[in-house]
């Protein structure tokens, strides 16, 4: 009997793992969308371009908030300096840009493993008030990962 009951409370405790009660999945597996035009309607404008693609999305709950991480892959080697810049928070979707810096020289295409950038930001509960989803977008796609 003993060894049925803990069985159980086992099933019961792992199913509550791809729930939204767990607090580890507060954001879902990120899924690749259609890159969508955005006008700029600030007076400054970012000179560095996107990133080429947007290979992975993944939003983290910690303490206060979310660390929001996007990997990226350039045309070439020395892409540098990045950031995930936010261009709208809006209708539950806060939407950011994936920048970076090309590198001053001509540099090799190298192996796609070599040309991948990775770029992190917070973002306090209080920003996250109301998102349901978040997006970055690079040249030519955008990921979304969704609560």
């Amino acid at each position: 009997m003993l060894r049925t009951a803990i069985f159980a409370a086992m099933i019961l405790g792992l199913a509550g793992c791809s729930t939204r009660l767990n607090p580890f999945n507060w954001f879902g597996n990120d899924r690749q969308e259609q890159r969508i035009e955005v006008v700029q309607v600030e007076e400054f404008v970012d000179p560095r371009p996107l990133i080429t693609d947007v290979i992975s999305l993944e939003a983290d709950q910690v303490e206060g908030g979310a660390i929001i991480r996007a990997m990226g892959r350039a045309d070439r080697q020395g892409y540098w300096e990045a950031e995930l810049v936010e261009i709208s928070n809006e209708d539950g979707l806060m939407l950011f840009e994936f920048r970076v810096v090309p590198p001053r020289d001509a540099t090799a295409e190298g192996a796609p493993r070599t040309r991948e950038v990775l770029v992190g930001t917070f973002r306090s509960a209080n920003e996250l008030r109301g998102v349901t989803r978040i997006s970055v977008q690079g040249a030519n796609n955008r990921r979304t990962v969704s609560r």
